[in-house]
Parts: structure tokens; sequence; C-alpha cells
């Protein structure tokens, strides 16, 4: 079985490839004053539904529900940013969410503008 492990944000590249095994590929779904906003595929990640938000080599991990910062550490202004997006996004977040928990892409959310 191929395991996928890049970053491949293209759904017809992923299309390409049979028998994928998705559980530790991480989704890029937003980008936005250079932070990453990122989802892993696959039912093994854990609930509450969350996501990964990358600024430079600062990681963490937001509440979707909430809006806020669970784990990790950014600059209190990305963080505000995040946050904010979360708010503005939570119902296509969440839809986000059921996808990559049924193993399937994510759709890409508009940035924070």
């Amino acid at each position: 079985m191929l395991r996928v492990n890049a970053f491949y944000t293209s759904k017809n590249l992923l299309n390409k490839f049979e028998n994928i095994e998705y559980n530790n590929y991480m989704a890029t779904i937003s980008m936005f004053y250079g932070i990453l906003i990122r989802m892993y595929l696959g039912k093994k990640e854990h609930n509450p539904p969350h996501i990964h938000a990358i600024y430079q080599s600062k990681k963490a991990i937001f509440d979707i529900k909430t809006g806020e910062k669970t784990e990790g550490n950014l600059p209190s202004d990305k963080e505000k940013l995040v946050s904010a997006w979360i708010i503005l996004h939570k119902d296509e977040l969440l839809a986000d969410w059921e996808l990559a928990q049924n193993g399937e892409l994510p759709y890409n959310i508009d940035p924070l503008k």
C-alpha cells in the first residue's frame, strides 16, 4: 500500500494513486499572513475537531468549535488571526473535519483578508 507523507494539495494528483492510505496525510486547507492551516486525514485523528496552524517554526492546535488554542505556541498576533479566521469559517471547517475523518480530502477555505 502506498503511504502519502508529502504535502500535496491537488486532488487531481492524489486521484492518480491507487490504494492510498491517508492516515498520515496532512492537507493544507488555507494560508494567510504566512500562516499555514492544515488538517490531518483519517479516522485516527482525535476529537475535538481541530486544525493545525504553522507559522515559521512555530506550531499550534486550535479547537474548531471554540477558536481557542489548545496546544503549542504561535506569536500572539498570529494566534488572534487564526482564532478570528476559525470563527468566520467554523461551518466550513466542521464540514472539512467530517470529510477528513472519512479519509477524504477537505476543501480549501478562503484565507483571512
